[in-house]
């Protein structure tokens, strides 16, 4: 069982954790998900000792990680297989070698190497691969490899910090039946950090939303699927700052002329109501030029005289003369 206590950890003057609380039980897969930057890489570190926390403990089946010594901390690790973001493979070794490294480390005899090497490339379809270097296998098969480097250590718990990153739906789908499978047949106990939902849901037991440095809420995938709050604050919609909306996605807000407002909500100062029907505008294009249709705020017939400034968007204050790309055209 993973435990962590009201972890805290800053850098520097960002406080990336602040009173991170999650227990992970036996034999679960408890998936972790938050925006990018929000600390799930920093948590998951804080287990295997690579980072220690600033206040609070993690605890990993009763021994706290940061208190462990030297031979403590290598007798831990025995039994965690780590899967980095980016494989981390060995660019001068090949498929064989990355894979038996670990296993050389604890002393593992060369025939168990050659039958957890072939029994792990089986377990994630690579078969075959053996002699390759990493710089001969794709994005996908790299992800494969450090999965299959994990589990020939054949650990208590696996890590997974982003594995589906940078990878295409059809091999982010194949990385994600891996996850289950490794589950199912060695009963492992696995934490997967991730801001893609899709692969939450797949392989998850629970889930856990992390928002500004703490978890804010852990449930079922059902649960998770039913409830209203945004995965990304774990509380409500209403904390998240939204976007301000680009250039093009104002021409295509609508528009209330009945209130005499435009497209960004100010009062247009040529509107006296009345009349529904509209000039037309061409404004620049932000994607290329001049030239883009758009509505003309002032409705037919209310516009200010020939001539004289109306100020629509778009117009800046320039005549209605309609001899210029950049002004509303008279009706």
């Amino acid at each position: 069982m993973i435990v962590f206590r009201n972890v805290h950890k800053r850098f520097g003057t960002k406080q990336v954790l602040q009173g991170f609380s999650l227990d992970v039980k036996e034999g679960e897969t408890m998936v972790v998900i938050g925006y990018s930057g929000s600390g799930k890489s920093v948590a998951l570190k804080h287990v295997v000792g690579l980072l220690a926390p600033d206040e609070g403990e993690v605890e990993v089946d009763g021994r706290i990680v940061h208190q462990l010594d030297r031979a403590g901390l290598v007798e831990l690790r025995s039994q965690i297989g780590f899967v980095f973001q980016f494989a981390a493979l060995f660019d001068s070794m090949t498929v064989r070698e990355n894979l038996a490294l670990g296993l050389r480390r604890q002393k593992v005899n060369s025939r168990t190497i050659e039958e957890r090497v072939r029994e792990s490339l089986a377990l994630v379809d690579l078969m075959g691969a053996e002699d390759r270097y990493p710089a001969e296998l794709s994005g996908g098969m790299r992800k494969r490899v450090g999965l299959a480097r994990a589990i020939a250590l054949r650990p208590r718990y696996l890590l997974y910090d982003e594995p589906t990153t940078g990878l295409d739906p059809v091999t982010a789908a194949v990385i994600n039946e891996l996850m289950v499978r490794t589950r199912e047949r060695l009963g492992v106990t696995g934490i997967v950090v991730t801001h893609d939902m899709t692969s939450a849901y797949r392989v998850a037991d629970r889930i856990a939303m992390l928002y500004r440095g703490a978890i804010r809420q852990v449930g079922t995938v059902e649960q998770v699927q039913r409830t209203h709050d945004t995965p990304s604050c774990g509380n409500s919609s209403r904390d998240v700052p939204k976007a301000p909306p680009t250039p093009r996605e104002r021409l295509r807000e609508p528009r209330d002329e009945a209130a005499g407002r435009d497209y960004r909500g100010r009062d247009h100062p040529g509107h006296r109501g009345g009349g529904d029907r509209r000039g037309v505008l061409a404004v620049a294009d932000p994607l290329g030029g001049l030239g883009r249709s758009a509505q003309c705020p002032v409705p037919d017939g209310r516009r200010a005289g020939r001539g004289q400034p109306c100020g629509p968007p778009g117009c800046e204050g320039g005549p209605c003369a309609g001899d210029s790309p950049r002004r509303a055209k008279l009706g």
